[in-house]
């Protein structure tokens, strides 16, 4: 587009300075012109992202359900850590499908096979390629879905924003995708593990109207073996097989049932996260909502500490026997935050006679790990996808009736509970190499801070 610019006389410059070049001198500022050659504007293009974790530590996922196959990228993960296969094949088994009456009778080995950043058994500093293979596909089942939206599930909206979308399986909106989460979650884990003794470990607390009472389990105490010795991941057997007989129930009516995935984290570095927009329960927050079909999220105390009292619910501190700073409850979860004090004085203000008091203000500026347990609970929806007629519309907006067809979770806690160790994982380790870099490339102030790994194992 072209343009120009015509200035208007400047003030004092209507006669020619004597001093300057004769050609200089010729010069009008009266008429100076600025001409932009016309130009041709680029497309504007908008490169939208959505499938890479981290800032340090990296992960992108890739695949769809249907697909040759899913997996992850892992770039970041520091070198000389022992890794193999089986490390990631524990926690892709206890996420994959077909494994008990209660989950999606999808036949998957879910084998995962590692084709680089590791050789001689340890990572090499680059990029982890992870792929697991699709190997138990019926593309026919979503016939029906190609021409209309099944309710709540991402077909529609899909469709808006692409204007395109793989139908079989539901394409990247599949929980499938999840494999890479729980293929790279693995990983983090190893590396928490060795370097700080750091254990994330998530079970399953309520099933529809099925809840496991508060403090049923000892979060000092529970063991991943307690969490697998049931088909639901329940560490209490009396609840476990109450879920369980709700799952069945409403299995066999073609319906499903939502729950609640509780994880914790013991061990977890002090000083892992940041004030303001970047606290790690913030960070928690968004990467436990990334999964799929979750609806909410509670940490701490969460929504039950809007009944208790300032007085009630602070977390009071002490010294234990070791001479370290602890707090003798965990309402605040594990991440406490730091108060900035703001002190206003008396003012008088000229337009009032009466004095206008300004009292302390007290800001919420923390959001940093405090070396207690870190709990917190997820909620996921009753799976979308259930063997009942429903209402819908077509792509050319005509409403009918769709029964879906699919192999679906009638409930899909159990399988969610190691995506939610993965992507709490995930975070921890990100942050953990955020604090490392920043606060302890030099030495640590002895009298306020402490390593980050007390434990260091000999890796």
């Amino acid at each position: 587009m072209a343009s120009s610019i015509t200035s208007k006389p400047f003030l004092g410059a209507t006669k020619p300075n004597s001093s300057l070049s004769p050609d200089l001198q010729r010069l009008s500022f009266s008429s100076l012109r600025i001409s932009i050659k016309p130009r041709t504007h680029k497309k504007l293009q908008i490169q939208a992202a959505g499938s890479t974790f981290g800032n340090y530590f990296r992960v992108t996922t890739f695949g769809e359900s249907h697909g040759g196959g899913v997996g992850c990228i892992v770039d970041g993960c520091p070198p000389r850590i022992p890794l193999s296969e089986a490390d990631l094949q524990g926690d892709l088994d206890r996420r994959r499908p077909g494994q008990s009456r209660i989950t999606t009778p999808r036949k998957e080995t879910d084998t995962c096979r590692i084709y680089s950043g590791v050789s001689e058994g340890v990572t090499t500093g680059t990029p982890i390629h992870v792929l697991v293979p699709n190997t138990d596909q019926r593309g026919h089942d979503y016939k029906e879905m190609s021409i209309a939206y099944r309710p709540s599930h991402a077909d529609a909206t899909y469709d808006m924003k692409y204007g395109v979308r793989a139908v079989q399986g539901g394409g990247r909106s599949s929980a499938r995708e999840t494999i890479g989460r729980v293929a790279s979650g693995a990983i983090a884990k190893k590396i928490l593990k060795l370097f700080s003794g750091t254990e994330v470990l998530a079970y399953v607390s309520q099933v529809h109207q099925v809840v496991l009472p508060d403090g049923s389990v000892d979060h000092d105490t529970v063991t991943l073996d307690q969490i697998e010795s049931n088909i639901v991941r329940c560490p209490n057997p009396d609840y476990a097989e109450k879920m369980i007989a709700a799952i069945d129930a409403v299995r066999t009516r073609g319906n499903s049932i939502g729950g609640v995935v509780t994880c914790i984290v013991r061990n977890a570095p002090r000083g892992l996260g940041s004030p303001v927009f970047d606290k790690l329960e913030a960070e928690l927050a968004k990467a436990v909502m990334s999964l799929p079909a979750t609806k909410g999220f509670e940490f701490g105390s969460g929504f039950a500490g809007t009944f208790l009292t300032g007085s009630e619910h602070n977390d009071e501190f002490y010294t234990d026997e070791h001479g370290r700073i602890r707090t003798r409850t965990n309402r605040s979860g594990g991440i406490q935050v730091f108060i900035l004090f703001v002190i206003f004085v008396d003012l008088t203000l000229s337009c009032c006679p009466c004095p206008t008091p300004m009292s302390n203000t007290y800001l919420d500026m923390g959001g940093i790990s405090n070396g207690e347990i870190i709990n917190m609970r997820v909620a996921f929806k009753p799976t979308a996808t259930i063997g009942k007629k429903q209402h819908t519309v077509t792509r050319e907006k005509q409403e009918i009736e769709l029964l879906a067809r699919g192999r679906h979770d009638p409930c899909v806690v159990p399988r969610a509970v190691p995506m939610v160790e993965a992507m709490v994982a995930l975070v921890l380790v990100d942050q953990l190499m955020a604090q490392y870099a920043q606060c302890n490339l030099f030495p640590i102030n002895s009298e306020l801070q402490e390593p980050l790994n007390l434990e260091p194992a000999n890796i």
